[in-house]
């Protein structure tokens, strides 16, 4: 014969309650996506036009070959004068195009116009921030582009100015002054000119 079983039965644990931390995951995922929705928005309105343009300049890889930025001047007219002394302490860093007075100088990229400004060695000069962040500097302007101000985004062949000699340059036959400048300082264009003069000239055979 059985004896009764005479132990108390194991009580139920009460069912966890996950509505609180539901509602807090929910919580966040509509404010994240309030948030997203809102940063999607206000970079595509206008006045993220700069933000928007300095982000693609940074992403896009430099130019391998650039245009001639004064008008009516083959590639090969210009002397490789790059690294030539100037003066007791300093080297030319740039080219020197030579053009009639007046001549519309253009910008070789798309770009940012981050200077504007009459002063120093390159009188009045013109800075424009391209793709890979390299600076283009355009200098011994006679004048600039009608409107041109510090923040405009410019196209590669829109005007920037006219050829003069300002600055260090008064004096001297009308020219402008080309540098470029990336992120371990200034290097010679001219080959990026020349090579885009041989492109033109391969596609038009």
């Amino acid at each position: 014969m059985h004896e009764p079983d005479t132990t108390t039965p194991r009580a139920r644990r009460p069912r966890r309650d996950y509505t609180p931390q539901l509602r807090r995951a929910l919580r966040f995922i509509f404010i994240a996506a309030l948030l997203a929705a809102s940063a999607y928005w206000a970079w595509h309105q206008p006045f993220m036009a700069r933000p928007r343009a300095i982000a693609a300049l940074s992403a896009a890889p430099a130019p391998t070959t650039l245009p001639m930025p004064v008008d009516g001047v083959a590639a090969s007219r210009v002397a490789d004068t790059y690294g030539a002394p100037r003066g007791r302490d300093r080297q030319h860093e740039g080219v020197d195009i030579f053009a009639p007075r007046g001549t519309m100088v253009r910008s070789t990229t798309d770009g940012l116009v981050v200077g504007v400004r009459e002063s120093g060695l390159g009188g009045k000069q013109v800075w424009v921030l391209g793709p890979g962040r390299q600076r283009h500097y355009y200098a011994h302007l006679d004048g600039f582009a009608d409107l041109l101000a510090v923040g405009d985004l410019v196209r590669a062949g829109d005007a920037l100015g006219i050829v003069g000699d300002t600055g260090n340059a008064r004096g001297t036959a009308p020219h402008l002054h080309y540098g470029v400048y990336g992120a371990d300082g200034a290097f010679d264009p001219l080959p990026l000119l020349r090579a885009r003069a041989a492109d033109s000239a391969a596609a038009s055979r």
